[in-house]
This record gives C-alpha cells, sequence and structure tokens, in this order.
C-alpha cells in the first residue's frame, strides 16, 4: 500500500508540475521599446556633450582671436563666455529637445 501511495504522489506531482509549464505565458519581449528609448536618450545625452566640447573650443578660439586682434582682456573674456552659454544652450534643446517638440 504505501508503494501504491508514494507512486501515486510521485505521479501527480509530476503531472502538476508539468500543467505548470504548459499554463505559464512564454516569455515576452517587453525589453524591447525600454530599450529603444534608452539608446535615445542615450545618444541624445552623447550629441550634447559633443555640443558642449565644440563649444569650449570654439570659446577657446574665439577669445585667442580676439586677444590677437588687440582686444582687451575683458571682452575677449565675455566673448567666451558668451560663446560657451550659446553650446550650452544649444546642447540642452538637443538633450532635452525644444519647447514646441518633446524628445521620444
Amino acid at each position: 500500500m504505501n508503494r501504491t501511495v508514494r507512486r501515486g504522489a510521485g505521479i501527480s506531482i509530476v503531472v502538476l508540475a508539468a500543467a505548470a509549464l504548459l499554463i505559464s505565458p512564454a516569455r515576452g519581449y517587453s525589453q524591447t521599446q525600454g530599450t529603444e528609448r534608452r539608446q535615445d536618450r542615450r545618444q541624445n545625452r552623447d550629441d550634447a556633450r559633443a555640443t558642449r566640447q565644440e563649444g569650449r573650443h570654439a570659446g577657446r578660439d574665439a577669445k585667442q582671436e580676439c586677444k590677437d586682434a588687440g582686444g582687451n582682456r575683458i571682452d575677449c573674456r565675455k566673448q567666451k563666455r558668451e560663446t560657451k552659454q550659446d553650446a550650452r544652450g544649444a546642447a540642452r534643446d538637443q538633450k532635452m529637445g525644444t519647447a514646441g517638440e518633446t524628445n521620444q
């Protein structure tokens, strides 16, 4: 009798485990859209970083040209600062999108 009960319990456990595997939903690919959005945001950040870096170089060049042309120190520094600020604004628009459009 013990052997019959054990065999019946073992068979029922195997049947329940197989049924649970068959009933459970298959894995989906829900990460695809999220991955694409993350990649888009990463690309936006990289583009914004490159824009800021270009602004830094342009600011240095503008300051040097101003100094070479005989401008005074304060005006040259102001010109460099404005160039860098413009680059930061452009980078912000690239990263976050302008007021009329939204980045996905």
